[in-house]
C-alpha cells in the first residue's frame, strides 16, 4: 500500500515552497525512555496511588491509532515493533509508516532514582538495525524489509568537545551502516541537556549550526529523510528552513502541558516552516487519544484553528461522557511546555501569542470593539454574515464527497469541519 509518508515528502520536494503537506507522527516510544511508567496512568488510579497501563494497553492503543489512519507514521521501540510490525503485520494493508527508536543515548534514561540526566548525554543503541528490519540478527536478502525500515536516531550537543566528538561518530557508523542495509532514518537533535558556556539566547543558533555543519558532510543517500527537534521559536525555523527548503524541519512535542499548548505547537511551527511535527506525551495523556489525534490532524491540514479546536475536543469529551484533565477555561491556556525528556529546553512561544488574560484584554473566545466585546469564534470572520459564527451558511459533510479546502474560506472550513464531527459523534 502506498505509504503517506513517502508521498508527502515526494511532494514536499517537488515542490518545497508550495506544497502544502505535513507530516504526523504519534511517538510511542517513550517504554526506551520511561521505563514502566511509558504508557502513561491508568484512569483507574486513585489519588492516594499511582497505577500505570500496562505495556499490553500501551500497544493496543497503538493498534486503535494505526486503524484510525490519521497520523504518517508510528514510533515505536523495536520490541513493540517486533510485535506488531514482524508478528501482527499491522502496517500491511496500513497507509501509516511503521519506525522504531534506533538509539537510546543517555538523556532518554528517565528510570526512578537514576542520575543519568545529571551527565552530558551520552551516545548508545539497544537496538539492531536488522532486529527492526526482520525481528533477528543477520537478516537474510529475503526478510530484511519484513519490519520497519525507518528510524529514529537523537543527538545531544553539549558544546563538550570530547563528549560532542562521540557523539558525531556514533552517528556516523549508524548512517554507514544504515545506508548499507538500506535503512532510512529521521534525525532528532535534543537542545543541550548539559551545556558547556551556553545561554539560554544562545541554544536556537547552536543547534542550528550544529545541524547545518553535520550534515554537510553527508551525502543524499546518508541523509535524513526529515529532522525531529525542539520548536525554538519564529526566527530559529525560518533561519532552518530558508538555508535548505530540503531540509524537511520537524517538532517534537515535550510534556503534556494543556490542549492548547499541543494545538498551537503544531499551528505556530507550521506557520514559520515546519513539515512534520512529532507527539508522544501529548497524546499519550490525553483524555481521548483518537480524538487528540484527529483534531492534530485538522490543524495540521488547515482545518481549523487552535483555539476552536481545544473548544471542540471539550465538546467530543463530553459527548462522549470522558471527564477532561482540565476545565476548558484552563485549558485554553498557554503555559511553558518542557521539550526534552529531561528538563533541559523550553518550547519559545511567539512575540503576539497571549498568556491568559487580564482586565484590560479581551477574554478568550472575543474581540473588542471600541469599550465592548463581542463573541469571536476564532476564525476572523468576527461574526460576520456567512462566518462561521452566522447560522445562515448551511454547510453538510458529505463523506462521499469530499470537499476542495483549497478553494473554501477559513469560515467554511471550520463549519464543515463542525459538521463533520457532529456526524461522527453526534449533535
Amino acid at each position: 500500500m502506498q505509504k503517506t509518508l513517502d508521498q508527502k515528502l515526494a511532494n514536499i520536494h517537488a515542490d518545497p515552497h508550495g506544497a502544502k503537506d505535513f507530516i504526523l507522527a504519534d511517538a510511542k516510544d517513550a517504554d526506551m525512555a520511561f521505563g514502566i511508567g511509558a504508557p502513561g496512568k491508568s484512569p483507574e488510579s486513585h489519588a492516594d496511588e499511582v497505577r500505570f497501563k500496562t505495556l499490553g494497553e500501551y500497544r493496543e492503543q497503538i493498534r486503535q491509532i494505526v486503524r484510525q489512519g490519521l497520523v504518517d507514521i508510528m514510533l515505536m521501540s523495536a520490541s513493540t515493533n517486533d510485535v506488531l510490525t514482524i508478528v501482527e503485520r499491522l502496517f500491511d494493508d496500513s497507509p501509516i509508516t511503521p519506525a522504531a527508536r534506533a538509539n537510546d543515548a543517555s538523556d532518554v534514561f528517565v528510570v526512578r532514582g537514576g542520575k543519568y540526566l545529571e551527565a552530558p548525554a551520552q551516545p548508545f543503541r539497544t537496538a539492531t538495525l536488522d532486529h527492526i528490519q526482520c525481528g533477528h540478527v543477520d537478516c537474510s536478502a529475503e526478510d530484511r524489509f519484513r519490519g520497519a525500515n525507518l528510524g529514529l536516531y537523537s543527538v545531544t550537543f553539549n558544546n563538550r568537545l570530547d563528549d560532542d566528538l562521540r557523539t558525531l561518530e556514533a552517528y556516523r557508523c549508524f548512517r554507514i551502516e544504515a545506508e548499507r542495509k538500506g535503512f532510512r532514518h529521521f534525525l532528532e537533535i535534543f537542545n543541550p541537556n548539559m551545556p558547556d558556556g551556553l545561554s539560554p539566547e544562545m541554544i536556537p543558533d547552536f543547534v542550528n549550526d550544529h545541524i547545518a555543519r553535520t550534515l554537510a558532510g553527508v551525502a543524499m543517500p546518508g541523509r535524513p529523510v526529515f529532522l525531529k527537534m525542539v520548536y525554538q521559536g519564529p526566527q530559529a525555523m525560518e533561519d532552518l528552513v530558508a538555508y535548505d527548503p530540503h531540509l524537511v524541519v520537524g517538532i517534537l512535542g515535550g510534556s503534556s502541558g494543556t490542549t492548547l499548548d499541543a494545538f498551537k505547537l503544531l499551528y505556530e511551527a507550521k506557520k514559520y516552516g515546519a513539515r512534520a511535527a512529532l507527539f508522544g506525551r501529548k497524546i499519550n495523556n490525553s483524555e481521548c487519544q483518537l480524538a487528540f489525534v484527529q483534531f492534530l490532524r485538522m490543524l495540521a491540514d488547515g482545518e481549523i484553528e487552535p483555539e476552536e479546536a481545544v473548544r471542540a475536543y471539550h465538546g467530543v469529551l463530553q459527548k462522549l461522557g470522558i471527564r477532561p484533565l482540565r476545565s476548558l477555561a484552563d485549558d485554553l491556556q498557554l503555559q511553558t511546555a518542557v521539550m526534552s525528556y529531561a528538563s533541559g529546553g523550553q518550547v519559545v512561544v511567539p512575540a503576539g501569542v497571549p498568556v491568559g488574560s487580564s482586565e484590560s484584554s479581551p477574554q478568550p473566545g472575543r474581540t473588542r470593539v471600541g469599550k465592548k466585546e463581542k463573541k469571536d469564534c476564532g476564525c476572523g470572520c468576527n461574526g460576520a454574515p456567512g462566518g462561521c459564527g452566522d447560522g445562515s451558511k448551511a454547510v453538510v459533510y458529505d463523506p462521499e464527497n469530499p470537499p476542495n479546502f483549497a478553494a473554501m474560506t477559513q469560515a467554511e472550513k471550520l463549519a464543515y469541519n463542525k459538521a463533520k464531527r457532529d456526524h461522527i459523534y453526534g449533535d
